[in-house]
């Protein structure tokens, strides 16, 4: 009877160890479907960086089961003549080639884009930035690096 019982307590020990263990957690940062994005666009962050008065927020939602990126870009201070965001190889501080265009430049900026493989790596390592380009400044006035929200 005893050893019984010893068996069968190791039994259900065992089985509901191994069913809570493969049990999905919603709420751990990594096993989320959706993960938080922002950043802050101004000209220190500029490549090279500039003294522009303009301002802008960027905030954004990334489905990793549908790789779709849902955005808002915010700013004032300035008209833009071009907007996108860019895949920086090096990271923040170097600049890279433009990976999503903006449709539209008014602000505020919305908009949703299915990424690729390399743009979903990109975007989890901190390798995409937000660009705002003018006619003053045509390589870029404001800038954000794209960064995960804090929990």
């Amino acid at each position: 009877m005893k050893r019984t019982f010893a068996y069968l307590m190791t039994a259900f020990v065992a089985t509901a160890m191994t069913v809570t263990s493969c049990s999905p957690i919603k709420d751990a940062p990594d096993k989320k479907d959706t993960v938080e994005f922002v950043g802050t666009l101004n000209g220190s962050q500029e490549v090279p960086s500039n003294s522009s008065a303009a301002t802008g927020t960027m905030t954004g939602t990334y489905n990793k089961v549908t790789k779709e990126l849902s955005y808002t870009i915010n700013y004032t201070g300035l008209t833009p003549t071009a907007g996108h965001f860019h895949l920086s190889p090096g990271g923040p501080g170097v600049n890279g080639g433009v990976i999503i265009p903006f449709s539209s430049l008014t602000s505020p900026i919305t908009g949703k884009s299915t990424l690729k493989q390399d743009q979903e790596n990109a975007l989890m390592e901190g390798r995409l930035y937000v660009n705002l380009h003018t006619a003053a400044l045509p390589a870029g006035e404001i800038r954000a690096d794209v960064k995960r929200k804090a929990l």
